[in-house]
């Protein structure tokens, strides 16, 4: 009889390992254990026997809907919590001596609102970057997914001041080049990805490092890089890092030959990048002749040598130049600079009218 009845239960196991293993299971697989599956069957139909099959069959008919859903990435423990929550009501069920027939679908069908009710997918914007925003959570094969795109992007950036020349000047080097030391780079580029900027030697260029697509809230820096000499390229390979030019906004003053070439901007998240932005500056013109004289007796008294510091630096614009710049005074812009200009004249209006009653009731 022992032996007998160890011998019956090895069909059901294998049934159960076939049932509890399939690829039909996708988000239960997901959200919840094996054990916890077999359990819930065990005390819905016992230990072993027909009605236990029945069950394991019955439970993957009710979450076969859920079979290829995909969610947002963020909402995954959501979903999880929503699975935990589910198994302990089966089992609830189970022990009240309720039916398997009927809990199972009424499940399934709770778990589908649950699930319309969680945050979309974002889609995915390109040409470029590494977008976190856009990641989701496929339950075929439980696995996490993100768009990856190309690292640089095409004229995401603007600049802030500055033209953009008919024909950009420089020596365009293509992947297929040698490197600064001889080596090549391992690739062709695309230099259609770099913006050109022409400004006047003697004045100042402004850098706006953005990308079209939605950035985390934390964790995100912005690093620069510079190759100099009239280099137009994207080979990561003649960069140099620019310490101190830290946010997405940095400018160059005075600007000087010296400062023509390529600036990369490296948008990073926790030190992995997510996007490039590439800024080619062609400096032209001279500058008054008396400030260039005036430059050159400074450094030679105070033997004064260039830094990267006085290159380029980060800054924040001011009010000014917010306002001054591209779609800065949209409507809904023009109706708070309205109120604010409302508010402040009645507030001086306000306390004139208190300073005046005081004064006089004083008299």
């Amino acid at each position: 009889m022992a032996l007998l009845a160890q011998g019956s239960t090895v069909p059901s196991a294998l049934v159960a390992l076939m049932v509890f293993r399939g690829p039909a299971w996708a988000c239960l697989f997901c959200f919840t254990s094996y054990e916890e599956r077999v359990r819930i069957c065990q005390i819905f139909a016992g230990v072993e026997g027909p009605e236990l099959e029945k069950c394991q069959k019955a439970f993957i008919t009710a979450f076969q809907g859920l079979l290829d859903i995909e969610i947002n990435d963020y909402e995954r423990n959501h979903l999880h919590d929503a699975f935990t929550q589910m198994t302990h009501s089966l089992q609830e069920m189970a022990m009240a001596q309720g039916s398997f027939k009927v809990a199972f679908p009424n499940a399934a069908k709770k778990m589908q609102e649950v699930i319309k009710k969680l945050k979309e997918v974002e889609a995915c914007i390109p040409p470029c970057g590494v977008q976190e925003a856009s990641r989701s959570f496929r339950c075929r094969g439980c696995y996490s997914d993100v768009c990856e795109l190309s690292l640089d992007c095409p004229g995401e950036g603007r600049s802030l001041q500055g033209q953009e020349p008919d024909e950009p000047e420089g020596r365009e080097l293509s992947g297929k080049g040698a490197g600064p030391d001889g080596a090549g780079s391992g690739g062709d580029a695309d230099l259609s990805a770099v913006q050109d900027l022409t400004v006047t030697r003697g004045q100042q260029a402004k850098f706006s490092c953005s990308v079209n697509f939605s950035l985390p809230k934390e964790e995100i820096t912005y690093s620069w890089k510079f190759a100099g000499g009239g280099v137009r390229t994207q080979d990561q390979s003649y960069f140099r890092d620019i310490l101190q030019a830290r946010g997405h906004l940095v400018r160059i003053r005075p600007v000087q030959l010296k400062h023509r070439g390529t600036y990369c901007c490296e948008i990073s998240q926790d030190q992995f990048p997510v996007a490039r932005v590439y800024f080619f500056l062609n400096v032209t013109g001279a500058p008054p002749r008396g400030e260039t004289k005036l430059q050159v007796s400074f450094r030679k008294v105070l033997d004064w040598a260039p830094r990267e510091a006085e290159m380029i630096e980060s800054w924040r614009p001011s009010l000014g130049e917010l306002l001054a710049s591209s779609g800065a005074l949209t409507p809904s812009n023009q109706c708070l600079l309205a109120a604010a200009a409302a508010l402040a004249s009645a507030s001086a209006t306000l306390v004139v009218w208190m300073f005046f009653r005081w004064y006089f009731q004083g008299n």
